[in-house]
C-alpha cells in the first residue's frame, strides 16, 4: 500500500467528513485514529524497530465539503467560535455558531438556514428564508471580520439570498412600498430593491463563496428546477419560485447590482450565489478546497505517508466534489496514497481507483445490515480502521525495513 519516508515515525493523516446521522467529522477522525493506532501497534510489536521514538504519528484533520460540519472542521483546527441566536429558515430563533480567525469569519449557511433547522423537519420550499444567514454575517462584521467565507451547502431556502440581503439592511419592497414577506414566494410581490441601507461593511469585505455547484440562477439547470424538489417543492412550487427568482434578479439589476443570473454558481443554495457573486463580489471556490485550506492542510500534512478519509456514503455523488475526492486530490499533491473508509460503498472498484483511491472499505463489509451500521457506526468504524492499521504494519514488517518513497530524503 505504501513505502514510507526513511526513518520514523510513520505519518498518517486522518481527514474525514461526518457520517451523517451517526458521527460528526471529529468523532469519525477520533474513531479512525484510535482503531488504526491499535491495529498498527498490535501487528507491528513483534518486529518493531528498537528505537526510542514512536513508530506512528497520527494527525486528525476533520473536514467538510462546505455543508453541515464546515464550522466544526474550522473549530477543530483551532478557530474561535462565536455563538449567536438567529432566525431559522421559517423565522423561529435558533442557536448558531460561526468560526473566527484573525480578520476571517466562516459562516456556514446550514447553521441558520439549513434543512436541519426546519421545525420538525417539515420542508417549507416557498417560505424558507436566508435571513438567519444574513444575521450570522452581521454578527461576524460586528465582531470585526473583514473577510467572509460563506459555505452554502445544505440550505432549506430558494429565495435568491433575499433574506440575507434584508438582514444586512437592504429593503425589498412591493408596489405599495411595504416589505415583501420572507421566502422565495414572497418575491412574487417584489417591485424594487433599495440598497441605500445595506451595511457598508458587507460591501467592503472580501467574500468567498464555498460552493461546489456551478448552476446558474434560472432555467432547467437553475436553483428552482434542480434543487427546489430536494427542498420539498412540487412542480407548481418550482414554477412559482422560478418566476419569483426572475423578478428578484431583475430588481437587483435595476438597483445597480451586477446581473449575475447566468454566472456559474448563481444558483447555489437556492440562488444565494446571485447576491454573493453579483452584489458582494464573491469569488466561488469548491467547498472542500476552502475547508482544507482553512483547516491548515498545507502545514499539518507535511511528510504524510498515508491519508485516510471517509464519509457516510461513498457513491457517485462523492465523485462530484464531495470531501473524499477533494482530500484525494490534495493527497496526490503530497505523493501519499489515500484510503476511504465509509458507511456504505456504492462505487465499483474501477471507479474509485480512477478517482485516485488506493483502497476503499465500508462498515457494510463488516455488517451487512444498514440499520446496525448506523446504530453502531463508531465501534464498527474503529474495527474497520484497526484492520487497516494491522495490514499496514504487517506490510512494513514483511518488508523488513522502513523504505524510502521516491523523492523522499
Amino acid at each position: 500500500m505504501l513505502t514510507p519516508r526513511a526513518g520514523l515515525p510513520l505519518h498518517v493523516v486522518v481527514a474525514p467528513d461526518k457520517f451523517k446521522g451517526s458521527l460528526t467529522a471529529l468523532e469519525v477522525a477520533e474513531r479512525i485514529g484510535t482503531g488504526f493506532g491499535a491495529g498498527f501497534a498490535a501487528a507491528l510489536a513483534p518486529g518493531a524497530p528498537a528505537r526510542p521514538e514512536p513508530v506512528l504519528r497520527t494527525t486528525a484533520l476533520p473536514v467538510a465539503d462546505g455543508g453541515e460540519g464546515t464550522v466544526e472542521a474550522a473549530l477543530a483546527a483551532g478557530w474561535r467560535p462565536l455563538r449567536v441566536q438567529v432566525a431559522g429558515p421559517t423565522g423561529q430563533r435558533v442557536p448558531a455558531v460561526l468560526a473566527r480567525d484573525g480578520d476571517v469569519a466562516l459562516v456556514e449557511m446550514a447553521q441558520a438556514s439549513g434543512l436541519d433547522r426546519l421545525p420538525g423537519g417539515r420542508r417549507a420550499p416557498l417560505a424558507a428564508s436566508t435571513r438567519g444567514t444574513g444575521e450570522l454575517v452581521r454578527a461576524a462584521l460586528d465582531d470585526g471580520a473583514r473577510e467572509l467565507v460563506l459555505a452554502v451547502g445544505g440550505s432549506a431556502s430558494t429565495d435568491g439570498g433575499a433574506g440575507l440581503l434584508a438582514a444586512l439592511g437592504a429593503r425589498l419592497l412591493d408596489a405599495e412600498g411595504a416589505p415583501v414577506p420572507d421566502g422565495g414566494a414572497g418575491l412574487a410581490r417584489l417591485a424594487r430593491v433599495e440598497l441605500d441601507g445595506l451595511d457598508p461593511r458587507a460591501r467592503r469585505a472580501r467574500w468567498t463563496l464555498a460552493a461546489d455547484v456551478d448552476n446558474p440562477l434560472l432555467g432547467e439547470r437553475g436553483a428552482a428546477a434542480v434543487f427546489g424538489p430536494q427542498k420539498g417543492a412540487s412542480a407548481a412550487d418550482v414554477a412559482v419560485l422560478e418566476a419569483a427568482l426572475t423578478r428578484f434578479a431583475d430588481a437587483l439589476a435595476a438597483a445597480g447590482a451586477q446581473d449575475a443570473r447566468e454566472l456559474a454558481g448563481a444558483g447555489a443554495a437556492g440562488g444565494t450565489g446571485l447576491v454573493a457573486l453579483g452584489l458582494l463580489g464573491a469569488r466561488r471556490r469548491p467547498g472542500v478546497e476552502v475547508v482544507l485550506e482553512l483547516a491548515g492542510w498545507a502545514h499539518r500534512t507535511a511528510g504524510a505517508d498515508l491519508v485516510i478519509t471517509g464519509e457516510g456514503s461513498f457513491d457517485e455523488q462523492s465523485l462530484g466534489g464531495k470531501t473524499p475526492v477533494g482530500v484525494a486530490a490534495a493527497a496526490a499533491r503530497l505523493g501519499a496514497p489515500v484510503v476511504v473508509l465509509s458507511g456504505r460503498r456504492a462505487l465499483a472498484q474501477q471507479r474509485w481507483r480512477a478517482a485516485g483511491f488506493t483502497d476503499a472499505r465500508a462498515l457494510t463489509d463488516l455488517e451487512p445490515d444498514p440499520a446496525t451500521c448506523i446504530a453502531h457506526a463508531g465501534a464498527l468504524l474503529e474495527r474497520l480502521a484497526r484492520g487497516l492499521g494491522a495490514e499496514v504494519a504487517a506490510e512494513l514488517s514483511a518488508a523488513g525495513r522502513w523504505g524510502t518513497r521516491p523523492g523522499a530524503g
